[in-house]
């Protein structure tokens, strides 16, 4: 329906928005301004039954987004975290991510859809034209601003469409809770996890190459051997994030070579374990000297004296590599008798 259908009294006033300098283009100024063309008004300004269903969409838009991002809490604490889901044609996708992706677009997507029809159907549409004019303003043009933005509220039926300003506001004040659960996507505090590895005393040396337990004459004189805890596979769920920590390189010393006290009580004929993950930013130290001992972190080149303690004699790391106490068990292999006396890799926040 357009302005042309409807009677002149039933049409909304007009304000005048034109240039104040309309002209015709000529040869003497070619580029005149040809002005505003005739506004036509829209359905929403002349009905209001069309008004109100404008209304009720975005409300029903603004209502939407508050029930997706009560979803998205919802769906934060309810879906486990470890469950997946086939999407098709997706395939299969976590369960969690999937939700709160999903809650949270439609909650993002329904207030911006609210806010464009909202615009595009009951705020006012007439083109407004103003001449340049200077960057500072004068007292006029602030006045100007000042009276346009409140002809602007007015225009908006802010005050009057109750309906749509409730929700709106609703929608926009639960929204921010979705960045509240965001949150605690970061994950739990690390604790003593950080403190801990999947050594124990009982626990065999298995070597990382052949994914046997180790002999003690499986490690010959010079050699570095890498190891993990037994029972600790590469199909684990957690083996990334458990392998990072209990990560564990061997090196046979004679014992005469050794010396710091407790490395040697703490070794097997010359047999030394230490953690692989460097104190500097925990890359896994793979590089070994013979001739002196001493291993050198690829990353930044920390290295240390596997025959004095793993104490650092060159580069940023902040401290020794942690020392496993080993022995050998009644069938003769290598095995750990107890955990890391202090965290391995680099300090961190907790470090006591």
């Amino acid at each position: 329906m357009s302005s042309q259908d409807i009677p002149e009294e039933n049409l909304p006033a007009e304000q005048d928005h034109a240039h104040g300098a309309v002209g015709i283009a000529d040869e003497e100024n070619p580029f005149a301004d040809p002005g505003l063309p005739p506004h036509e008004h829209r359905i929403q300004d002349i009905d209001e039954r069309a008004a109100r269903r404008s209304e009720r969409m975005v409300a029903l838009l603004f209502t939407v987004s508050m029930l997706a991002t009560i979803g998205f809490i919802a769906a934060y604490f309810a879906v486990p975290h470890d469950k997946s889901i086939f999407v098709f044609p997706i395939g299969h996708v976590n369960a969690l991510n999937f939700a709160l992706g999903l809650t949270l677009g439609a909650a993002l997507f329904c207030i911006g859809a609210g806010a464009v029809h909202w615009a595009r159907t009951l705020m006012s549409d007439v083109e407004v034209a103003d001449e340049r004019h200077p960057i500072e303003a004068s007292p006029e043009v602030r006045a100007k601003v000042h009276a346009d933005f409140r002809q602007g509220a007015k225009e908006s039926a802010l005050g009057r469409r109750k309906l749509i300003r409730n929700t709106m506001f609703g929608a926009m004040a639960l929204m921010p809770l979705s960045a509240v659960m965001l949150l605690g996507g970061l994950g739990p505090k690390p604790g003593t996890m950080l403190r801990h590895t999947l050594w124990a005393k009982g626990k065999r040396l298995i070597n990382m190459n052949t994914n046997q337990p180790l002999r003690p004459e499986d490690v010959a004189v010079g050699s570095l051997t890498f190891a993990k805890p037994d029972g600790l596979e590469e199909t684990d769920e957690e083996f990334q994030n458990e392998i990072a920590k209990a990560a564990l390189m061997i090196v046979r010393l004679q014992p005469g070579n050794i010396k710091d006290k407790r490395e040697l009580d703490w070794s097997h004929e010359g047999i030394v374990a230490f953690s692989k993950i460097c104190t500097h930013v925990g890359c896994p130290i793979s590089l070994y000297e013979q001739q002196t001992h001493h291993v050198l972190c690829p990353c930044h080149q920390s290295t240390f004296d596997l025959s004095d303690g793993a104490r650092v004699i060159f580069g940023p790391a902040g401290h020794a590599l942690p020392q496993l106490r080993i022995g050998v068990d009644s069938e003769g292999y290598l095995q750990a008798l107890g955990d890391f006396e202090e965290p391995v890799g680099p300090a961190f926040w907790e470090r006591g």
